[in-house]
């Protein structure tokens, strides 16, 4: 009999931020396929003697390609039990979760979403500070600061970015933000509009650099790489209170 495959958000690293469904569906799991970002601790919970296959993908770094990913999938599915499929932070935002639902819906395969905390939100809750304020940010959005070459879009929304009333989360951004931070600003971003870097969120590489956007943009672009997973926040953003 064909497996079941239950898509399950990790959140940002930290075990005590899954929920209790993605806790039972590790431990019930016949084999996991986890993300990079979704290792460490988070695995404790999976049963001994379960397969356990790292299908990660980080920026800078070799990566198994996305189809292999998606084929793996489904010949794990294919082979019965009950398949796990773990990653980082909610995985409907960017996370490539359309193609593998795609594959799995090609090959008749049944599956369920369990979603996670998003690294937006995890970051801005250990940050101490809302995603939105009444008034002066009426509006959230998430974008990815590179395209599947790695480089920066070509075709982004500058109007929306560019909004005085919004909170902008830019994912995967640390090597492209100053020269996103360029067109901003061109487009009519005041440039001392307040930004904040997010790093290792939840993890014992936490870290976050408050500055504006144009400081922020100096700051990554002469910063050694890193490895952590950072995101960064600019607009009308609440002052810390922590």
């Amino acid at each position: 009999m064909t497996g079941f495959v239950s898509f399950v958000g990790s959140g940002p690293g930290d075990p005590d931020l899954l929920t209790l469904k993605a806790v039972d569906r590790l431990k019930r799991a016949d084999a996991v396929l986890y993300d990079d970002l979704s290792s460490g601790a988070i695995l404790d919970h999976v049963r001994k003697g379960a397969d356990l296959v790292s299908v990660g993908k980080r920026a800078g770094r070799a990566s198994p390609r996305q189809d292999h990913v998606s084929r793996l999938l489904v010949d794990y599915a294919q082979a019965g039990g009950r398949i796990v499929r773990l990653k980082s932070g909610d995985s409907g935002v960017f996370g490539r979760l359309e193609e593998e639902l795609i594959a799995l819906h090609t090959a008749g395969i049944e599956f369920e979403i369990i979603p996670g905390v998003p690294s937006a939100c995890a970051a801005a809750a250990a940050a101490g500070i809302p995603l939105t304020r009444r008034l002066t940010a009426r509006r959230l959005q998430f974008v990815t600061g590179h395209d599947v070459t790695g480089a920066l879009p070509e075709d982004l929304n500058l109007t929306a970015l560019v909004d005085p009333e919004a909170t902008t989360v830019v994912y995967m951004g640390r090597r492209t933000f100053a020269a996103l931070a360029e067109l901003l600003i061109a487009a009519g971003l005041p440039a001392d509009t307040p930004a904040m870097l997010a790093e290792g969120v939840t993890t014992p590489a936490e870290r976050f650099v408050r500055k504006n956007v144009s400081e922020l943009a100096q700051m990554l672009k002469q910063d050694a790489p890193s490895k952590a997973p950072a995101l960064i926040f600019y607009g009308a953003l609440a002052p810390a209170l922590k």
